[in-house]
């Protein structure tokens, strides 16, 4: 691991355009909250199949913020928390052609945290149960690249998102406190057993550090066309993340956006056979917000 400051104001642009903006970010006290937006919401019975002719509920957008096993919880712009039942009859669609999702329909498993969506409901009893839930596909592609390898309970998601999201809720500025880079060989996203490692001492690193969170983003040489690189940039982004979380105990909640850059920002000339190698990289960095660092 190197210390840097020469790429720090890039990376801090990237680093903003991952999170979301600050207003999204102060939630209410559950107490403050209408019943059916309560977390710890009980419900008797599971809701109909059939959704049509129920009374509407009100158009829910935000992003999810907590799940279950037939409910999920929907954070909107003004920290509001809902949450919202899932049926059998839930219509669950996103938009095509994007990261090779060529369909529309998808199933209740796609609905993971973190993930942005528009939820029409229509009311049931005391709670309000989805009856079509929108999502981009390319927001699937990066909650799927992101998401826990390990089963989590519905409270502790839930807090730990809202933990994540309450330290940084007003803070625009990050300290780059160190950055790691993983090389690839030529159109590959294979990592090497020196990468591994290198992951693991990274992220312990990151962990001995208060309030750290990591940043990974990924980059390639300039072989093969733009669609091509760029792809493989989000490929190999999301090796190191897999590899980070599953291997080396890295906690979603503590990472960033991963993000792909393609040919973007190159380390070294693209003209020499060494510099294509230093391009053929993740960078994963060690961020600490300004407000909280020293702390």
């Amino acid at each position: 691991m190197r210390v840097i400051s020469k790429r720090s104001g890039a990376l801090l642009m990237i680093a903003m355009l991952t999170m979301p903006a600050s207003g999204s970010l102060s939630a209410q006290q559950p107490d403050q909250l209408p019943d059916q937006s309560r977390a710890d919401i009980t419900v008797n019975g599971l809701p109909p199949a059939e959704l049509s002719g129920m009374p509407e509920g009100p158009d829910i957008e935000g992003y999810i913020s907590a799940r279950g096993d037939e409910k999920i919880q929907v954070t909107s712009a003004d920290g509001t928390r809902t949450v919202i039942l899932i049926s059998e009859g839930t219509e669950i669609r996103a938009s095509k052609g994007l990261f090779g999702l060529n369909r529309s329909k998808l199933a209740a498993d796609s609905l993971l945290n973190g993930l942005p969506v528009n939820v029409k409901t229509v009311q049931w009893r005391s709670g309000l149960v989805a009856n079509q839930i929108k999502l981009r596909s390319s927001d699937l592609k990066t909650a799927t690249m992101i998401r826990t390898g390990t089963a989590q309970g519905f409270n502790e998601q839930s807090a730990a998102t809202e933990a994540l999201r309450s330290r940084v809720s007003d803070i625009d500025q990050y300290n780059v406190k160190g950055t790691t880079n993983v090389h690839f060989d030529t159109g590959k996203a294979k990592l090497s057993a020196r990468g591994k490692s290198d992951l693991c001492a990274t992220a312990d690193a990151a962990d001995a550090m208060n309030n750290a969170l990591i940043l990974v983003v990924g980059y390639t040489d300039s072989t093969g066309d733009y669609e091509y690189n760029q792809q493989l940039s989000e490929k190999r982004a999301s090796r190191v993340v897999n590899h980070l979380q599953q291997a080396c105990g890295w906690k979603p909640y503590r990472m960033l956006t991963p993000t792909g850059m393609s040919e973007a920002d190159p380390l070294g000339s693209n003209d020499t056979a060494s510099g294509k190698a230093q391009n053929r990289r993740v960078e994963v960095n060690i961020l600490v917000s300004k407000g909280l660092d020293g702390l």
